[in-house]
């Protein structure tokens, strides 16, 4: 073998069915040579099963003490919709199928705080709403507390609280 050149084995190959895939565990032997890329990885095992290298997943690769051998697991998707529907979106992120939004950490304390404030499935029923005001895009969240009262949670992330009676909301008063 030369330096350039990596061979890739499978074993304890499996055909899942019900997710629609092949399963197997994938050995690399790379004599001489650092890791291998998972990229390289894939273009290998998709010719090897005759499919496109965007149905196939690797990961949880882990090389041998003393290098020249690393192992890890693989999945060959029948079709790319299988393994979108399948995969987790980490893994579907860093093939670059899917991209994942970054929330901002100060929204998302917000956020939990919002959610101590209500109990059991009062916490399924805050339904976050999105307003323009003056051109700003202003957050309110709005949660009916009981038949006559309404509370507004938050308004341009100030958490002002206040409570409308229910005719005042309608503008009856």
């Amino acid at each position: 073998m030369s330096e350039s050149t990596a061979t890739i084995r499978t074993r304890k190959f499996l055909t899942n069915r019900l997710l629609n895939r092949k399963q197997m565990v994938v050995d690399v032997l790379h004599p001489g040579r650092a890791t291998v890329p998972k990229s390289e990885i894939r273009e290998k095992l998709s010719k090897m099963y005759k499919t496109t290298a965007d149905v196939v997943f690797c990961f949880g690769f882990r090389t041998a003490f003393g290098g020249g051998k690393t192992t890890g697991f693989a999945l060959v998707y029948d079709t790319l919709d299988y393994a979108k529907k399948i995969e987790p979106k980490y893994r579907l992120a860093r093939h670059g199928l899917i991209e994942i939004k970054k929330t901002a950490r100060k929204q998302m304390k917000e956020r939990k705080n919002r959610m101590k404030k209500a109990r059991g499935t009062a916490k399924a029923k805050l339904a976050a709403a999105k307003k323009k005001v003056n051109g700003d895009i202003v957050l309110v969240d709005i949660m009916k507390t009981s038949q006559d009262s309404w509370r507004i949670l938050g308004i341009n992330n100030k958490f002002y609280l206040f409570v409308i009676l229910n005719d005042l909301w309608k503008g009856a008063g």
